[in-house]
């Protein structure tokens, strides 16, 4: 980059491991590897609970579902993170747990020093929007990091 200093130096990807977020995670790796930046990969799962209507809790003890959750978390980001690898990008992956996936991803941008977070939107309008609730319209509506959205 010539010396220059980049806008954005670390970047916040938050993925489900949806199709949807897979083309995030290509957009913001590309991005970074445009601008020079690291990728921080993220995925938040909700934690266990005993009474719930998530019918893979149900099913499963804490201890079955923890593993079950580390699996599959496990799998998304080995996948980002050789999205990122492929394109030359410097990657961190992390996993959080929060109750709140939206405020999960605010708080691991704010703790990481990230200085964008890019994520995936369907690009729902209207009442859809509305009942939907996204995560990223939360995250749009509380974070006070830039975030720029993907649109499918």
């Amino acid at each position: 980059m010539n010396g220059e200093t980049t806008m954005y130096a670390n970047i916040l990807i938050p993925t489900d491991g949806s199709e949807l977020a897979g083309k995030a995670v290509e957009h913001g790796v590309a991005f970074a590897k445009e601008i020079g930046a690291k990728v921080i990969v993220l995925t938040v799962v909700a934690p266990f609970r005993i009474f719930t209507a998530n019918a893979e809790m149900v099913e499963d003890t804490p201890a079955l579902y923890e593993a079950r959750m580390r699996e599959h978390t496990g799998k998304i980001l080995a996948a980002a993170a050789q999205v990122a690898k492929a394109a030359g990008v410097a990657c961190e992956t992390i996993h959080v747990e929060h109750e709140h996936p939206y405020q999960g991803i605010i708080d691991a941008a704010a703790s990481k020093g990230c200085d964008l977070i890019v994520m995936a939107s369907h690009g729902r309008r209207g009442v859809a929007a509305l009942v939907l609730g996204s995560e990223t319209v939360k995250v749009l509506t509380h974070s006070r990091i830039p975030v720029l959205v993907h649109r499918q």
